[in-house]
């Protein structure tokens, strides 16, 4: 069995993730040696119970057989993290996936990717800005990805896809169960444009508990984040929350204040995230667009960790201090700092006041 096979028979027990496959390779150096482990052996692996060390041992030479037998009749091509055509901006993420399915291609230039998400029951006014936004995106080289759900991820995608450009969809199930069903003909438009997606094995069903998981994906692919129409418990959120801890940028559309589809990004806007009207907005918080058409990443990169959340919080004492000062002081670029402050708002240890200065709550 190569390395790679390995992998791939190791994602099929979803409980892994690739945390735990780096304390199990920390272990057992070798993929192949994790598969040989007896479940005692597996046990002594932090993070390892008995459910997961049973699951790794129980895995049959064919269970891999089957999956590569199906990935190789849905066309599918499947890469590890090691593989060169594996996204770099997802390689640079707190826990990439052990193994992405694709459909359709990835590119080098998928480097300046932009995510578009939103509400599943969006309004008319929702639906025509996502696909506005997406379109104008794709017409400058950028690469639209999103989910691929109902309402503002659909029109994300077709926005890109009627301006010939490029658009990856990140389904949250196997693909054999294409979700939502209605939107398996996108699904086959999107492979002739770009790519679908999945970190799921093939005959995954579309479980409640592997959206979250796939927003991560959706944020990791991408180098900002725009949520075009989301309540306050919409699971769009979900993905700004994985943005914020990936050092990605967040934007919202502003919507109607007594819309409860808008009271989200409206919520978004107050505790920071920068506010769209157009797609100037977006594009100004990149370095100059032209290089896009040589294929080369231009956005702006933010290797944004959660430890950074502490230095910068130290800087933000009982008086308020400026943006200007807080990136001076703290010598990080101002995408960094934005996107920290956002993420101490959010978690409301710290309040932004008229002029872009900051102080800590209860000040």
């Amino acid at each position: 069995m190569t390395k790679k096979e390995a992998l791939i028979s190791l994602n099929m027990v979803l409980d892994i993730g690739s945390i735990r496959l780096k304390s199990l390779l920390d272990e057992f150096i070798q993929p192949q040696e994790i598969l040989k482990a007896s479940a005692d052996k597996l046990m002594r692996v932090s993070g390892i119970g008995e459910k997961i060390a049973h699951k790794i041992s129980s895995l049959k030479a064919q269970d891999l057989e089957d999956e590569l037998k199906l990935a190789k009749r849905l066309e599918l091509n499947i890469l590890t993290y090691e593989d060169i055509d594996y996204p770099e901006n997802l390689k640079n993420i707190y826990d990439p996936p052990i193994v992405l399915y694709v459909k359709g291609r990835l590119r080098s230039e998928d480097v300046n990717s932009f995510a578009i998400v939103g509400s599943r029951r969006a309004s008319i006014y929702g639906l025509s800005s996502a696909e506005k936004f997406a379109s104008q995106l794709a017409e400058k080289g950028l690469t639209v990805v999103s989910g691929m759900a109902r309402g503002i991820d659909t029109f994300a995608h077709q926005g890109a896809i009627r301006a010939g450009g490029r658009t990856i969809a990140v389904m949250g199930a196997g693909f054999n169960h294409i979700y939502p069903p209605e939107n398996k003909k996108l699904c086959a438009e999107i492979t002739e444009s770009g790519a679908v997606i999945s970190e799921l094995p093939i005959n995954t069903p579309p479980l409640p508990q592997n959206f979250p998981r796939r927003n991560r994906v959706i944020s990791g692919l991408a180098l900002g984040v725009l949520v075009v129409e989301a309540a306050r418990n919409s699971g769009a959120l979900i993905t700004v929350d994985f943005a914020l801890q990936q050092g990605r940028e967040v934007f919202a559309i502003p919507g109607k204040i007594d819309s409860d589809s808008s009271s989200g990004t409206n919520k978004l806007i107050q505790q920071g995230a920068k506010l769209v009207t157009s797609v100037e907005d977006v594009l100004e918080e990149f370095v100059e667009m032209p290089s896009l058409e040589k294929k080369e990443p231009t956005l702006k990169k933010c290797n944004l960790a959660d430890e950074n959340d502490g230095t910068l919080y130290d800087l933000i004492k009982s008086q308020v201090i400026s943006l200007d000062e807080l990136v001076e002081k703290s010598k990080m670029d101002i995408s960094c700092v934005s996107g920290i402050l956002l993420r101490l708002q959010i978690k409301k240890l710290i309040k932004q006041l008229p002029g872009k200065y900051f102080v800590r709550t209860g000040v």
